[in-house]
């Protein structure tokens, strides 16, 4: 049964065409992936089957009587005084109704009386066996596990308002999968999710029988739950059927196929326009009996007008990103031992030991809260118990990149960096992709990927040989991450980052250090190798 349609779906934005003439169709049960490039259009199409947004043209087709559930990212204001655990148990809309109901009729039948009564235990019997159908004895148990998968049981008795923003987003998501609608809208879903939380969405939605179409940069979460990928490129639709590797090789095979098209058609066109060329010449030569010389020029010239021409193949523009090091670092790049690290009153490291190489590429996991991000801050400020090596030169990303001076524009920044004319400048600015007015775009008005790409550019300048990342594919599109991929696969230093992209640290990392129990535990390999590890552990303790 199709779940959703989108007909000739065109939305425009001012004058700038997002979408033009979109078609797809999403059935029953489908796990959907919306992919491309930042601005692309995909949370458009989300707002629009949602209708916070209307179409410019076109039409969108939604089951009767679907249901559909929408993650918001942003705060719901009128939940602000209100506790989580009120928050959650309040999706259940139609079983708080029936309850509500159920206890005016026990109301009821404490003074009740005779045929009266008995007309009041039929009403109450329906409304119980209504409401046991529907699932309101199994409230409680649907909460707490909910709860208990995303590890949120110290959140239960706060308020929404007290929460951060990452929390506040955890309870928009539990609140929308509580409801099981029958279409799932999820943008971003993994945004704030550290590992074990990733997987057990993962593992919901892959046990959930209804409809969900999904945005998500997120390419190792799009293996795990995606059934069909729909890429938007240039305002129009590709479809894939499998996950995210399937899309991955069909779109290779595909573009390679175009690009054959192209050609073969290309040297069609070109042996036309010789043939009508040589025709005319002929006609002229052979004048005046060239009449027929020139009707077969005419002729070939009428199929070549008429040809449906074959656009050539675009290709994603890549960011050519190259980390230079100008001076080669000693062999060991951090150490410390017995080290203990607190925030307040709360333990985060006890006695923890971490020892770090030249050019390997260490990836920090662990649970959110965990302390991560406070060992890198630890680092980077010069903690007298953490061991720096010699000749070691930092470059650093932060979660959250905010400039010195947000008022200047993005060519005003990157001259505090860059060393040579403001031509060469320009230049280097464009393989970014900040070129014509986006060059003098003041920095308050950068998107999160903007932002981090012209950190990369600014951090590129300074020949780091360590660099330090804190979950360094937030906010940028895939398209970006697979060129940060092969510059950081690429690079002479050493790396060390905390991440929750399994995908990126699959293709980056070459050892895990895992934050448990207050201590750093390693493993060799990358995010696959670790879990394996783990697995194998676990059998032997059983």
């Amino acid at each position: 049964m199709i779940e959703i349609g989108l007909n000739k779906l065109s939305k425009s934005f001012g004058n700038k065409e997002v979408l033009k003439d979109v078609n797809f169709e999403i059935k029953t049960g489908e796990h959907v992936a919306l992919i491309g490039q930042n601005g692309c259009g995909k949370t458009t199409i989300l707002k629009l089957i949602s209708k916070e947004e209307m179409p410019t043209s076109g039409d969108i087709f939604i089951r009767k009587d679907a249901t559909i559930g929408v993650l918001e990212q942003k705060p719901k204001v009128e939940w602000f005084e209100l506790i989580v655990e009120d928050i959650l148990y309040s999706s259940f809309k139609k079983i708080n109704e029936l309850q509500e109901k159920l206890k005016a009729e026990e109301e009821k039948l404490s003074t009740t009386e005779g045929d009266a009564l008995d007309k009041a235990i039929n009403r109450y019997t329906k409304l119980q066996d209504e409401f046991m159908r529907i699932g309101g004895y199994e409230v409680t148990s649907k909460v707490d596990k909910i709860v208990a998968g995303f590890g949120i049981n110290n959140l239960v008795d706060k308020k929404y308002k007290d929460l951060s923003g990452g929390e506040k987003t955890i309870v928009n998501l539990i609140y929308i999968l509580l409801q099981e609608p029958d279409i799932l809208l999820l943008d971003e879903p993994t945004n704030h999710l550290d590992i074990n939380m990733l997987e057990w969405l993962e593992n919901f939605i892959n046990n959930y029988k209804k409809t969900v179409l999904i945005v998500s940069h997120d390419r190792y979460f799009l293996d795990k739950v995606a059934n069909k990928i729909i890429l938007i490129n240039n305002g129009k639709e590709e479809i894939y059927h499998g996950n995210y590797s399937y899309y991955l090789e069909e779109n290779e095979a595909r573009t390679m196929l175009e690009f054959k098209d192209y050609k073969n058609q290309q040297k069609q066109i070109e042996a036309m326009k010789k043939a009508i060329k040589r025709l005319r010449e002929f006609g002229r030569l052979a004048f005046p009996c060239g009449e027929m010389f020139f009707k077969r020029a005419a002729s070939i010239e009428k199929r070549l007008e008429k040809m449906e021409v074959l656009d050539k193949p675009v290709q994603d523009k890549k960011i050519p990103l190259n980390f230079d090091v100008d001076k080669r670092s000693g062999n060991d790049i951090i150490e410390f031992r017995k080290f203990n690290m607190s925030i307040g009153d709360k333990e985060l490291l006890h006695n923890a030991n971490l020892f770090i190489q030249f050019q390997e590429h260490v990836c920090i996991m662990g649970p959110n809260g965990s302390g991560k991000s406070t060992l890198i801050k630890e680092i980077l400020k010069g903690n007298p118990s953490i061991k720096i090596g010699s000749n070691i030169n930092i470059g650093y990303i932060p979660q959250e990149i905010i400039f010195e001076d947000e008022s200047i524009t993005v060519l005003d920044e990157a001259k505090k960096y860059f060393y040579g004319p403001e031509e060469n400048l320009r230049s280097a600015l464009f393989k970014f992709l900040f070129y014509g007015e986006g060059i003098f775009i003041r920095l308050n008005k950068l998107s999160g990927g903007e932002r981090i790409r012209l950190k990369l550019f600014c951090l590129m300048q300074k020949n780091n040989n360590l660099l330090i990342l804190d979950e360094p594919t937030n906010h940028i599109d895939i398209s970006t991450k697979e060129i940060l991929e092969e510059a950081l696969n690429s690079y002479n230093g050493t790396i060390l980052m905390v991440s929750h992209d399994r995908y990126f640290i699959n293709k980056v990392a070459t050892r895990i250090v895992y934050l448990e129990d207050k201590q750093l535990v390693s493993y060799v390999g990358n995010y696959d190798d670790y879990k394996e590890t783990k697995l194998r552990q676990n059998k032997i303790s059983k």
